[in-house]
């Protein structure tokens, strides 16, 4: 957006210069609207289960910023002379499944022909004002939380070249269709500083995000980052890294410095491109016992500490 003419509007708590996952809208004191949108093509066969995952992964973008989703429409784009209205139907009913488990109403939507399928969400949410978790905030000595493990990239590549196990692709599966709710009920309990999911630009790119906007730096120690299984290295080996994730890497190494010891496997784990990945949390050492219980009651699988919040220093994330 860089370049183009835009209104300048006190109420817009937070808009796109700061790399947060959502706008938010300030309406009064006590409320502040929540919008997002995303979509993107199948990376799974299965078109209920695509339809579970991309409508999860757009609503995580409310989770992340504190919101609670009150409306969602569908982002349809389908070839419709090759996919049947059976198989439509069965991606809608899969978002429309995860929206409704959300608690969260679907207003409808608006499709389009196009050669490739495409499908998400456009969601509204609602949070208070000063409960809004934001990529700034993060204070030096507070723990980061991740609350999904890592290479749904890799794996969802290795699917395309049909290596991975029907294990493995449920397992993943599983955890991208899984909602982020945890993440409004951190926002509201005031438990987090700063917060972001892991999506696209991978857990260095969110990471590197949140420490611009505060104003500091993080220390991540690479063997405590879960990844979904041992085989995700092993693909990495074999070549089967998404286009997305070495670009990630590379842009990655202009804010991170890496230890000798961190394998260039493990450097592109950590900058693969996620798809509803989980969320990164800054969490002070005096909230660190009741921000893990919450996030474990609130459903959470488990709750990874892989790092701390430092001072600022020249480079923004330095791995271990």
């Amino acid at each position: 957006m860089r370049g183009l003419q835009t209104i300048s509007d006190p109420d817009l708590l937070i808009g796109s210069a700061s790399s947060d996952d959502a706008a938010v809208y300030r309406l009064s004191d006590e409320l502040a609207l929540v919008q997002t949108l995303d979509f993107f093509t199948p990376i799974v066969d299965d078109p209920y289960l695509f339809g579970q995952i991309a409508a999860a992964n757009s609503l995580s973008d409310i989770y992340a910023m504190g919101g609670k989703p009150i409306t969602a429409m569908n982002i349809v784009a389908v070839p419709t002379e090759e996919l049947s209205l059976d198989t439509i139907n069965e991606i809608l009913k899969g978002g429309a499944d995860k929206v409704a488990e959300a608690g969260c109403a679907l207003a409808g939507g608006h499709t389009v022909q196009n050669p490739e399928p495409l499908y998400g969400l456009s969601v509204t949410g609602v949070v208070h004002p000063h409960r809004v978790i934001s990529n700034a905030g993060a204070k030096p000595g507070d723990h980061l939380f991740l609350t999904k493990p890592i290479g749904t990239g890799i794996v969802s590549t290795a699917i395309k070249r049909g290596l991975a196990s029907r294990e493995l692709i449920e397992k993943v599966s599983v955890h991208m269709a899984s909602l982020n709710t945890p993440g409004t009920a951190m926002a509201e309990a005031g438990l987090t500083r700063a917060g972001t999911d892991v999506t696209g630009f991978g857990l260095l790119g969110h990471l590197s995000h949140l420490c611009r906007e505060s104003g500091v730096s993080a220390r991540l120690d690479a063997l405590k980052v879960p990844a979904f299984d041992s085989a995700v290295l092993e693909f990495i080996k074999s070549g089967c890294v998404p286009g997305g994730s070495r670009k990630n890497l590379e842009l990655a190494r202009e804010f991170t410095r890496f230890g000798k010891d961190v394998s260039e496997e493990l450097q592109l784990l950590l900058a693969d491109a996620q798809t509803s990945g989980g969320l990164l949390l800054a969490v002070s050492p005096e909230h660190y016992q009741e921000a893990e219980d919450l996030l474990y009651a609130e459903g959470v699988a488990f709750v990874a500490d892989i790092g701390v919040v430092t001072e600022q220093e020249k480079i923004g994330v330095i791995v271990s």
